[in-house]
């Protein structure tokens, strides 16, 4: 398998971790519903492929995501695996039914704007941080580990450029909270370098350090290598991709899929940044996953190296 070769920049951290959203963000919008075996064996690979955290599944209402109303039969059958298994978890009984199966982390998923937290969660912004205080109370008390996901943090579908104190404001409120990590959603993928960068410093600004914050990009226009490659400057360490570029949002129709952790994997390998992935192994992986799919991965760097093969 060709490799980039290894060209260091300066300026960069030494080793990123890879927070792979694949199994819960990439699938929940596909519209077949993935077998359960299908789903764990999925998970195997991505553990084996040297992927240290895998995001497995999520405990929202079936009526809300089918695709992922299989969470209680999933969990048992990857919790064994060396790796870090966060779910997601909407509310209080979100929480009940992760804890019943083990869980030891967990996400909770707010927006930066009154639009999408009224189409995803039915609520104000407001509203939806209120839901969420119990959650991460009760999760610190269990000694969980919590992330906290923040939506449209960069513009909306409904209401356009979304400002950065409005983002400032309620990742400030998801910090207070409990969260021990803050992932930057550009849902719609309408982020660019600058912006990012802006972002993160009035973040640090606010009192946010960079070394809770992660980004989670998605590629709709294509920019979400350079604005990962921007939060890396800034010192950010904690990426949010998914395996052979899968997913979208059931609630925002113009987003597309993730960042891609292959095409991540090959940037990180050309600067010399370890992230303890086997590019070939996670590769093949997205090929078979795409193969059960019944389509080509939208990957760019796993189109490349499997046309080499």
């Amino acid at each position: 398998m060709n490799l980039p070769m290894k060209v260091p920049a300066p300026g960069l951290p030494a080793r990123v971790r890879i927070h792979e959203v694949g199994p819960r963000d990439g699938l929940q919008n596909e519209k077949t519903v993935v077998p359960t075996a299908v789903k764990a064996e999925f998970i195997r690979r991505l553990a084996d492929a040297g992927l240290s955290t895998v995001e497995a599944t999520s405990f929202v209402h079936p009526r809300w995501v089918p695709q992922l109303a299989d969470a209680e039969e999933l969990l048992p059958l990857v919790n064994g695996l060396p790796v870090r298994l966060p779910v997601l978890v909407p509310n209080e009984r979100g929480l009940d039914r992760a804890l019943a199966l083990g869980a030891r982390e967990i996400a909770v998923f707010a927006s930066a704007t009154e639009s999408f937290a009224k189409a995803n969660l039915n609520r104000t912004v407001d509203e939806a941080l209120a839901m969420f205080e119990p959650v991460v109370t009760r999760a610190i008390e269990q000694g969980l580990t919590i992330r906290g996901y923040l939506s449209m943090c960069f513009g909306d579908p409904w209401e356009g450029a979304v400002p950065i104190e409005q983002v400032v404001r309620v990742t400030k409120a998801l910090a207070e909270m409990g969260c021990d990590e803050l992932s930057l959603g550009d849902t719609i993928g309408v982020a660019t370098p600058g912006h990012v960068q802006a972002l993160l410093s009035a973040l640090n600004e606010a009192g946010v350090p960079t070394s809770r914050l992660a980004v989670h990009f998605h590629d709709t226009y294509g920019q979400a290598l350079s604005n990962t490659l921007a939060a890396l400057r800034h010192g950010v360490t904690t990426v949010d991709a998914s395996a052979g570029g899968l997913g979208g949002c059931p609630y925002a129709k113009s987003a597309t899929g993730n960042l891609a952790t292959e095409d991540l994997v090959w940037m990180l390998d050309g600067l010399g940044i370890e992230t303890g992935v086997d590019l070939a192994a996670l590769t093949a992986t997205s090929g078979w996953m795409a193969g059960q799919l019944g389509r080509p991965s939208p990957s760019r760097t796993v189109r490349a190296l499997s046309h080499k093969e």
